[in-house]
């Protein structure tokens, strides 16, 4: 029997393998009106066809100020939500299930696409102001304006309408994006968040917005859906995030109604050593597994079939995330199911005549 390539169930929807697909933003609504395109529906459905088991689509903005760059994806609005949904036909047509990744760039907004420009995008081309929990730049890019208690209440409600447009939208699931530097991680790190009010110091202070917008979106979509959340599990850097903070607020968030955590790392500065090779983040996403409850997945240069059965047979770790090897190779599921001896009963039948 394979592990990965048995059914998930979270809440009421189970997922055919413990595949999941992570998202990968594609910086690519040309019209930069967060609408996704063509382009969104081929990247997407071709996991889908590809055997993947849940697709989480790249980060998508709660509000046009949380747009990492212009290209990238919204879902504040009816546009946003028909042209998503046009994705999740086919997506499900397929056997794969979604999830939207909500997110809010915070001071790493407004940035170039790395093949149009790199720093920010001045206002004067389609860029805008930035916000964070501090008036701290991102280095190499513009400052950011600290957000008021009022604005963070803003943000909470622009995560939890973005949820329930994203369950509008046809997504089975969503995820906060609580990562790699963006708003949410933000506040999370004493080296961003440099406040003095409920919303900086102290742990608990720190968590508050990414807990209300735990709080609120699953207020929004109801009790089936569930809800995932992706952290950075360290910061590489001493004074900063941790994964022992990281375990204490995903407990947290479990008992808000988070589902799953999703754990990667890094993100929030430059100028760190971080120790890369095959499966380098597994061991942070094993530590958060020992002290949660709810299940945990992995993701970081997981790139076979064996490695990813070798990290779920552990027992700790439930779900394997696969990003830049899913890039090279649309199908990589059907692959690994060869690789493994694993015979599936969804094989697009289109494809059955090119085998492995």
């Amino acid at each position: 029997m394979s592990k990965l390539f048995s059914e998930l169930t979270l809440r009421k929807l189970t997922i055919r393998n413990r595949i999941f697909i992570a998202p990968m933003c594609q910086y690519s609504c040309e019209q930069k009106d967060g609408v996704v395109s063509e382009w969104h529906l081929v990247h997407l459905g071709a996991r889908a066809a590809g055997g993947a088991g849940l697709i989480i689509a790249e980060a998508t903005a709660v509000a046009p100020e949380g747009r990492i760059s212009p290209w990238c994806p919204g879902i504040w609005n009816q546009q946003q939500v028909e042209a998503w949904a046009r994705v999740n036909k086919f997506i499900h047509e397929n056997g794969a299930k979604s999830a939207l990744q909500l997110a809010h760039a915070g001071r790493k907004g407004s940035s170039y696409r790395e093949w149009s420009g790199s720093g920010s995008v001045p206002q004067a081309d389609g860029g805008w102001q930035t916000v964070a929990p501090s008036a701290i730049a991102f280095d190499g890019y513009e400052p950011p304006r600290e957000l008021s208690l009022n604005e963070i209440e803003e943000v909470i409600q622009a995560f939890a309408a973005g949820a329930k447009n994203a369950i509008a939208a046809g997504f089975d699931a969503v995820e906060i994006h609580a990562a790699h530097g963006y708003l949410l991680h933000q506040f999370l790190s004493p080296l961003t968040n440099q406040r003095t009010d409920d919303f900086g110091g102290s742990l608990e202070n720190r968590a508050r917005l990414l807990l209300g917008v735990v709080k609120a979106v699953r207020s929004a979509i109801g009790e089936e859906a569930p809800i995932l959340v992706r952290f950075s599990a360290t910061d590489y850097k001493g004074g900063g995030w941790n994964e022992a903070e990281t375990s204490r607020v995903a407990t947290w968030c479990s008992e808000l109604g988070a589902d799953l955590f999703d754990i990667s790392t890094g993100g929030l500065i430059t100028g760190v050593q971080i120790p890369t090779g095959p499966g380098y983040q597994v061991p942070m996403a094993e530590y958060v597994a020992d002290r949660v409850s709810s299940p945990v997945g992995a993701v970081g240069q997981i790139t076979t079939g064996a490695q990813a059965e070798e990290i779920l047979s552990g027992g700790k770790v439930e779900v394997v995330l696969i990003g830049r090897a899913s890039l090279r190779d649309p199908s990589w599921p059907l692959r690994a199911a060869h690789e493994l001896g694993v015979e599936l009963d969804y094989w697009p039948k289109q494809y059955r005549r090119g085998g492995f």
